[in-house]
Formats: structure tokens, C-alpha cells, sequence
């Protein structure tokens, strides 16, 4: 009967030790980080653990150079594409991909690789490549000591991705077509009741498109959205762009007033700039 007793409270204060450490919280040694960064017109996700220096030798200990490394802690660091770009004129699929990287002393090869689900490269298969580059590393000017991935100078159709840890920064050029799918959603959009007059417009002020089309299309848009004053800031842009300075400056001389009335600082500011252009 001790016996019995003994074995069950021995498993009980087992089984009571283990749900102690299964509700226990701790921070992680490396933290976690999701980035979502809208580009062109889809998205870029990255799924990573961010390391930390702490006193060792970045390229030795943790992330030799020659050797794979999961760009990353833990479990493999992924990448996701809502819609095809081109990394270092490279396309790449709308997909989710595994982001691996050999380092070197000037370049780095980056991977793309098929195996999402796996802890670390350790079960890395070389057979499952997407597709392989190499990209230009170069110095910090401050040490880092959280390994960074971040996206910089990011416009419509272009990117960096950085990859930043200790004294190295290694820099992957992005691009998206955005021009063609654009072009073509406005033609399929005009078909429609609805038609983006002024959005259209604008798309193609900024694009240097057909400008007298742009200036019909503000011209088209409702009377009560011309009543606006960013209606009028936009108008006199497209104006002022056509070498119409005359009208340039009647627009933004309308949305002036219209900004005041509403009380609407920055668009008296704007249409106030347009103006001062207008008048040269």
C-alpha cells in the first residue's frame, strides 16, 4: 500500500512539474517579427527571429560565411509575395518561399527555396531552390546589434530589402511591373457606371500619360467632388503641367478659397504652391 502511494504521488508531483513549466512564460532569446510592406500592388511578407550579437562573432559563430544560414533564429525565415516582382532582376512567383543566404566577405548568395516548414536550414535541400542570386554587402556605420530585416526607398515599382546585422548590410533590389496591370484596370473600370475620373487622372499626371485625357477626365468628374478643394489642387497640377498656366492658376485660386471655407490648412498651403507656380 506504501508502495502505491508512493509511485502515485511521485507521478503526481510529476505530472503537477511539468504543467508548472507548460503555463510558465518566458521571453524569447530571440524575438519574433512579422513585416508587411505593401508593394506595387500586392504586399511582401517576412516571417523572421531576430538573434543578437551578444559579444560573439557574428560571421564565426552564428551565420558562418559559405555556409547556409536560415537568414534568421529559430524556425527558417519566410518570405511571402501577394503578386510577382523580380529580386535582382530575378522574377519570383506570387508564393511563399523559404529565405536563406550563404554570407560571404563582398557578396552574399540569397536563396529562395521551396521548404517553408523546417526549424533552422538543417533539413535545407538544395533540389528545392527557387531561384539563387548574389547581392553586395558593405559596411554599417554604426554596429548592429539585433539582427534587422527592413525595406527602404520603396516606391511604387521599386524596393530595397536590407538585410542588417553587426557591421553588414546586404541590399536586394526589388521591382514590380505596376504600369501595365494599372493601364489596363483603368480601361476595364471606364466600362463601368462607376468611373475613377479623378483617380485615373491622377495616375496619369504622375506617370507622364496623356495629359489632355487626364484634364477630360477632371472635367467629367460629379459637380459636387469639384467643389472640393483637393478636386481643384489636382486640376491645377494637370494644368500647370499642360503649360496652362492661365487655368493652373484659376483652379488653384478656387481651391484656395474652397480650403478656406472648409478650414482646411494644408490644402490652402498646397493650392497656395500650385499658385505661386502658376504665376511665374
Amino acid at each position: 500500500m506504501k508502495k502505491i502511494t508512493f509511485l502515485t504521488v511521485t507521478t503526481f508531483c510529476f505530472l503537477t512539474i511539468n504543467v508548472s513549466f507548460a503555463q510558465l512564460k518566458m521571453p524569447q532569446v530571440s524575438s519574433s517579427q512579422t513585416i508587411i510592406q505593401e508593394f506595387g500592388l500586392g504586399t511582401v511578407t517576412i516571417k523572421y527571429s531576430r538573434p543578437n550579437v551578444k559579444g560573439r562573432n557574428v560571421f564565426t559563430d552564428l551565420a558562418p560565411m559559405g555556409e547556409i544560414w536560415r537568414t534568421g533564429a529559430n524556425t527558417i525565415t519566410t518570405i511571402a509575395f501577394s503578386d510577382e516582382v523580380s529580386l535582382e532582376g530575378k522574377l519570383v512567383k506570387a508564393g511563399e518561399y523559404a529565405l536563406l543566404t550563404i554570407p560571404g566577405k563582398d557578396t552574399w548568395t540569397i536563396i529562395l527555396n521551396k521548404g517553408t516548414k523546417q526549424w533552422g536550414a538543417y533539413a535545407y535541400k538544395e533540389a528545392d531552390d527557387v531561384i539563387r542570386f548574389t547581392a553586395k554587402s558593405s559596411k554599417l556605420t554604426e554596429k548592429l546589434e539585433t539582427f534587422t530585416i527592413a525595406f527602404n526607398d520603396v516606391s511604387p515599382t521599386s524596393a530595397k530589402l536590407n538585410l542588417m546585422w553587426a557591421d553588414t548590410k546586404v541590399s536586394i533590389s526589388m521591382l514590380t511591373d505596376v504600369d501595365s496591370k494599372v493601364m489596363a484596370g483603368i480601361d476595364e473600370a471606364m466600362k463601368g457606371d462607376k468611373k475613377p475620373y479623378m483617380q485615373s487622372a491622377i495616375y496619369y499626371y504622375d506617370n507622364g500619360k496623356d495629359l489632355s485625357k487626364a484634364l477630360g477626365w477632371m472635367n467629367a468628374v460629379a459637380p459636387e467632388e469639384q467643389k472640393t478643394p483637393w478636386f481643384n489642387y489636382w486640376k491645377a497640377k494637370i494644368q500647370l503641367k499642360s503649360g496652362d498656366k492661365a487655368g493652373a492658376a484659376m483652379s488653384a485660386r478656387t481651391g484656395i478659397e474652397i480650403a478656406k471655407a472648409m478650414n482646411i490648412a494644408e490644402y490652402i498651403r498646397l493650392n497656395t504652391a500650385v499658385l505661386a507656380q502658376a504665376s511665374k
